[in-house]
């Protein structure tokens, strides 16, 4: 099958292997365009457009495919490959009307959720950060909507009680690959069977996560405080302060400890068990404090004294 793939980060990068490995006919790759990093001004390519470049598929960055002269170029590219199917997994860009019309099969979307629920940017963070303890990821035919195009095909995962955002991401961008080319293979052989989002009744939205988010607020109960610290791991990653430095939190715990002090404040010192907002504690089993590296807590403790009654925060 003659395939166009647009996507930009590492859960898209299994797909489009995994396309490769079957042998489809990837014609082009469509990523965000290259950023420059801060420190050392250097350029930094998206993970798609690293992979692009290993297999030798021709890569196309435009600004925009809704509007101005890069969205008229990329139009005419489209045109000219005439591809069967455009497969599209976290591209960040909205498909204008005459793309999603361009394909025999259509532009069929891997997105991280069971749609309706969590759609827009942050599907897999968002519902670890609510305590859910199921998820999925489905493949769907897109339409001008956010998310709301018919269902193709769903896979379920349950989420323990510790997993952590990128863990579920792993594990979506390996069943992810394998539903996509699934897919495509109904879509030839006309045996799909679309439907509309009926896995819950009520859509849901996951906003992109912001930078002034992250800094945890310890006066949420234990459990909220735990689930958004692995909601946020390994990226963009949650974090506090310890004695004016930021300390990155990737791995959490609930404790057994009860706790009345004040919340944020260290309530066991030897486990780094910290007060939340109900009593409750949370114990930081995995840091980085700032201009150092990451590490375990028993490692990191071994090199600094922590004295019980020390507050966290700004």
């Amino acid at each position: 099958m003659k395939v166009v793939f647009m996507g930009t980060p590492d859960i898209a990068v299994q797909t489009l292997c995994y396309l490769n490995e079957v042998g489809h006919d990837i014609r082009a790759v469509f990523t965000q365009p290259d950023k420059v990093k801060n420190r050392g001004h250097k350029i930094e390519f998206s993970p798609v457009k690293n992979t692009a470049l290993e297999y030798n598929i021709p890569i196309y960055q435009p600004e925009s495919l809704r509007k101005g002269e890069s969205a008229e170029k990329s139009f005419e590219i489209l045109k000219e490959i005439n591809p069967d199917v455009i497969v599209v997994v976290a591209y960040g860009q909205i498909l204008p009307k005459k793309i999603l019309d361009l394909p025999k099969y259509g532009c069929i979307n891997l997105h991280a959720s069971l749609l309706p629920k969590y759609r827009g940017a942050a599907p897999i963070q968002r519902c670890i950060q609510n305590g859910d303890t199921e998820s999925g990821v489905c493949t769907m035919k897109m339409d001008e909507g956010l998310d709301t195009g018919d269902i193709i095909m769903a896979y379920k995962q349950e989420i323990t009680p510790n997993m952590t955002g990128s863990e579920l991401m792993e594990i979506f961008a390996v069943r992810g690959a394998e539903l996509v080319v699934q897919t495509l293979v109904q879509l030839e052989t006309k045996t799909a069977h679309l439907s509309g989002q009926e896995y819950c009744k009520t859509p849901s939205y996951a906003e992109k996560i912001t930078k002034e988010e992250l800094c945890v607020d310890f006066t949420m109960p234990a459990k909220r405080v735990h689930d958004f610290i692995r909601a946020m791991a390994d990226v963009p990653c949650a974090y506090t302060f310890l004695d004016g430095k930021r300390l990155k939190i990737y791995r959490s715990v609930l404790s057994d400890a009860n706790s009345a002090l004040k919340a944020g404040t260290v309530a066991d010192e030897e486990r780094f068990a910290v007060a939340c907002g109900d009593g409750r504690c949370v114990e930081l089993r995995e840091v980085q404090l700032e201009g150092s590296k990451r590490m375990k807590t028993e490692d990191f403790l071994r090199g600094r004294k922590l004295l019980k009654g020390t507050v966290l925060g700004k």
